[in-house]
């Protein structure tokens, strides 16, 4: 019997996707079903479902979903879940009872199928103001709400693709099922996942040590979906971290990996969101560090620990709830505000945002802020950037970890 904990909501994984053989007859016939284009959000979403990533949804919620989603953070049925997973089309014609064909607006290809079983409105400014606490267009995840169609459709779905994943990333790209299994023949039954959508400095470096003294291994878990402009590629951070693994870690204690989903940086709703997940995962713990999952201003730099205090759930993945991390001169080495007694002109404090604009302006980055090995890759990244292209990265507020 398994060791680790339990798919969420479910005592199995349920993965939407279909067997290749399904999958081809599928494909041919939605060759003949209208076509619905869906964003990139929407994109990840669909592979996430159909690697049981979203245990136990069956696809796109319904508008009681929605609404529940929204306010109480629950499906209709009393199931934990904070952020709404909805299909959106302009498509007038569209009616309840059609199958359809969801297209990827990015290949054109066709991703899945789903019989349309509610189609509805929302209220998007309800949406932002309860999932990102803002209805502020300036922060990414509201104006991709407010950009959304002007329907949300329903329905069960027909994943038939797996996005492109396994090829572009290989090994990096882990489903649940294959997570569950390299635990289980390591023996790990306690192990914490690490979200980034950075490469790791000294900080997240810490945040990664003090869970293995605490669990069996670590699960560094990095976005491979699409990011806000001036983040760094996937490829680059992936690079980056097996650098870190292999030169600052303990063998067989941490196992990287990536999964499909876009940011949608809602803070403290975003964390409970890859808490969920995790645990469909087989991730016991997550880590949640300084403004998880934040973007500019809008969140305190810990609402992101408080809200596991204040939701009544059943999760069973839970928060490693860790202080601002920094490399302190006085203690001679990475402490956090908890352990340090120091003065704030002896630390070092450290974020993605502040090493991206160092090496984005050619700038030098402080001893003690990243490894030596990590910083030559990063370098040598911003480096083949044209300077036309570089993206200027606002200093102000913190980005998600």
């Amino acid at each position: 019997m398994s060791k680790l904990v339990p798919p969420h909501g479910s005592s199995n994984l349920k993965p939407l996707a279909l067997s290749p053989d399904e999958a081809l007859l599928e494909k041919k016939k939605s060759e003949t079903l209208t076509k619905v284009i869906c964003t990139s959000r929407e994109f990840g979403d669909v592979i996430m479902l159909g690697i049981g990533g979203f245990t136990p949804l069956d696809g796109f919620m319904n508008k009681a979903d929605w609404q529940n989603v929204c306010k109480n953070m629950a499906l209709e049925n009393g199931t934990f879940w904070p952020i709404p997973i909805t299909l959106s089309t302009n498509d007038d014609d569209i009616n309840e009872g059609q199958e359809i064909a969801i297209v990827y607006e990015k290949t054109n290809e066709t991703i899945a199928t789903m019989v349309v079983s509610e189609k509805y409105t929302i209220d998007k400014e309800l949406e932002c103001k309860e999932v990102f606490q803002t209805t502020n267009t300036d922060h990414p995840g509201v104006a991709i709400v407010m950009a959304q169609g002007k329907y949300n459709i329903a329905g069960k779905v027909k994943v038939i693709s797996d996005g492109g994943f396994p090829e572009q990333y290989g090994e990096l790209y882990m489903t649940p099922s294959e997570t569950r299994s390299y635990f289980e023949e390591k023996g790990w039954s306690t192990i914490a996942a690490f979200q980034t959508r950075n490469p790791m400095h000294r900080s997240h470096e810490y945040l990664a040590k003090i869970a293995i003294e605490i669990c069996d291994g670590v699960m560094i878990h990095s976005t491979l979906g699409e990011l806000k402009p001036g983040d760094i590629p996937a490829d680059v951070r992936s690079e980056a971290i097996s650098t870190l693994i292999e030169n600052y870690f303990v063998k067989n204690t941490v196992i990287q990996s990536g999964y499909p989903l876009d940011m949608r940086y809602a803070g403290p709703r975003e964390a409970l969101l890859h808490a969920l997940f995790r645990q469909n995962y087989g991730c016991s713990h997550l880590i949640v560090g300084r403004d998880h999952a934040g973007v500019g201003d809008y969140y305190g730099p810990f609402d992101a620990h408080n809200i596991f205090d204040e939701i009544d759930a059943d999760l069973v993945t839970k928060p490693l709830k860790i202080d601002w991390t920094f490399w302190c001169n006085k203690c001679a080495g990475m402490s956090s505000m908890k352990t340090c007694p120091h003065s704030h002109e002896d630390r070092l404090l450290l974020s993605g945002s502040k090493l991206r604009h160092l090496l984005s302006e050619n700038e030098e980055v402080p001893e003690n802020f990243s490894r030596p090995e990590v910083l030559k890759i990063l370098q040598k990244y911003y480096a083949g950037i044209k300077d036309s292209d570089k993206v200027k990265v606002e200093l102000k507020g913190h980005s998600a970890k």
